[in-house]
């Protein structure tokens, strides 16, 4: 793999859309005193990370990939192509500082990049975007099947017009073609983790609320992969309106899957006068899987029916054994 294969994962950002797999690299740079590395980078293939480069270390190190020939050349080429991204993020972000007038403290400048690969296999609009001490700034959008490309510069801009149009001509006859590649290539070899299909497991909660006397009705979702799901919280077979409900954010748990809760603040009359379900789709489910009050509640039952059985199975057992022992005697 040669540097330009490398140097396109630099250059782009996307957002990912449901089925589709992308390879993003994450970017800082720091200025000032801290812990952490100047410089560091991260290379993500959908939610696996492929490897990892910092200013102290120089070398790109894989992480969680069987080691293969090719590796090697990988990692030299990303190495010298991380080092090229540092000084130019540390040019740029001395250039911000001074235009802000920023004497001391930290600062930070963020890049993040990559490509995607639709569900149908084509290519996605791919882009690049900085940030700047928490505020968005320069912007890049190439989508391939227009011939089009898109910049906004709320910094001053890093090229005149000559160079503008050299690097249109790059983002279209030799990042986009070698990213694809690249994010293909990656994507079999990591088909068995990031292809994978994990059903969520989905509850209704509810949670008494001692100041305000109401209950919290929460509609919960956890362990699913891929992360992209559609969890909605319906009040009578309607669905409640995002401005009462709280939460909705993607999180990780530590088994890479994810969980998704979503809210809602009723009072105890509320609660008896209407049924709320929680519904979820997502790509390991057939169909729309839903939970309601009266799921949660038929499911309670089961245990005792284990139970029942269980002291059946015993009750059986005894009597066999007293059976056995009772013809022994019999037959002494």
């Amino acid at each position: 793999m040669d540097l330009l294969t490398l140097l396109c994962l630099l250059l782009f950002v996307v957002k990912t859309h449901a089925g589709s797999h992308s390879l993003l690299v994450f970017a800082t740079f720091i200025i000032g005193d801290t812990p952490f590395p100047e410089f560091s980078a991260v290379v993500m293939l959908d939610d696996v990370q492929l490897g990892y480069y910092d200013s102290n270390v120089r070398v790109f190190i894989l992480r969680g990939l069987k080691s293969e020939p090719e590796d090697v050349t990988l990692q030299e080429d990303a190495s010298v192509v991380f080092g090229h991204v540092n000084r130019g993020m540390k040019y740029r972000a001395s250039h911000l500082k001074q235009r802000f007038n920023h004497t001391g403290g930290v600062h930070v400048q963020q890049r993040i990049t990559g490509c995607e690969l639709l569900d149908d296999d084509q290519p996605g609009p791919m882009a690049i975007k900085d940030a700047f001490n928490g505020q968005s700034g320069d912007q890049l959008s190439f989508i391939n099947d227009q011939h089009s490309f898109w910049s906004q510069w709320q910094w001053p801009a890093m090229w005149d017009k000559l160079q503008f149009g050299q690097v249109k001509w790059l983002y279209e006859n030799l990042y986009h073609p070698i990213c694809l590649r690249t994010l293909r290539t990656n994507l079999k070899k990591q088909k068995n983790r990031v292809m994978r299909k994990v059903q969520p497991r989905v509850r209704l909660l509810q949670k008494n609320l001692s100041d305000s006397g109401g209950v919290k009705v929460t509609c919960l979702a956890t362990g699913f992969y891929p992360r992209h799901i559609n969890l909605t919280l319906l009040r009578d077979g309607q669905p409640v309106s995002d401005d009462q409900i709280t939460g909705g954010e993607l999180l990780p748990n530590g088994d890479e899957t994810y969980q998704m809760r979503k809210s809602l603040e009723v009072s105890a009359e509320e609660l008896q006068n209407h049924l709320f379900t929680c519904t979820a789709e997502h790509l390991s489910l057939d169909n729309k899987l839903s939970i309601s009050q009266a799921n949660e509640h038929s499911s309670s039952p089961v245990p005792l029916v284990s139970s029942a059985l269980v002291l059946g199975l015993l009750g059986l057992s005894g009597a066999t054994a007293a059976l056995i022992v009772w013809r022994r005697r019999q037959t002494s």
